[in-house]
């Protein structure tokens, strides 16, 4: 078997730091938040099974989530309010992320190629799974400026609220229940978790 480069390449998501633009009180680099959006849009994806009826593969979610922002690996964390500028910068950026994302796959063995593609393409299949990362993500971005106003830093204050908005523009109910029950965990202080 020839050498494969994709789990080296991966390892470099600890690399890009998140959030350029703002001053942090403490940096967060993408391998953290892949982590922390694999086990929420897991969680969203088990409150749709448990409490709304849903059959959704909770573990896909968890590796979509896992594998959501690899492709930043070679593109850099593009601030959001340079994302989405405008339509044709949108357009242009998402059209670099599949392009980084075909060459991530390309780094893998042949036969193992397939197995990974789900998580690094959307299909009509999974729409829903999208979905919850989606909000997954949004929930981590929500959690770290939580963490940066807990630190005293207020330069996360109006991303905090614009980021609640388009929480609830979602319309999620998943979105819903950990807003009420989980987020409030996230204020406390260690000793006041244990």
């Amino acid at each position: 078997m020839p050498e494969s480069n994709f789990f080296a390449m991966m390892s470099r998501m600890r690399y890009i730091e998140r959030w350029a633009l703002m001053r942090n009180s403490r940096p967060e680099n993408i391998s953290e938040h892949s982590l922390e959006v694999a086990m929420l849009s897991h969680l969203l994806a088990t409150l749709t099974n448990v409490r709304l009826g849903g059959h959704l593969d909770a573990e896909k979610a968890a590796l979509i989530g896992l594998y959501h922002d690899s492709t930043e690996i070679m593109t850099g964390d593009m601030p959001t309010p340079v994302k989405y500028f405008n339509p044709d910068i949108k357009t242009a950026y998402k059209d670099v992320e599949h392009t980084a994302a075909v060459k991530l796959l390309s780094l893998l063995p042949e036969d193992l190629r397939s197995t990974y593609q789900d998580y690094f393409f959307k299909n009509a299949e999974d729409t829903e799974l999208w979905k919850l990362v989606k909000a997954a993500d949004k929930l981590s971005a929500l959690i770290k400026c939580i963490e940066e106003e807990k630190a005293g830093n207020r330069e996360f204050v109006s991303a905090k609220e614009a980021t609640l908005a388009s929480l609830e523009a979602m319309k999620l109910p998943q979105v819903s229940m950990f807003l009420t029950e989980f987020l409030p965990a996230y204020e406390k202080t260690l000793d006041e978790l244990g």
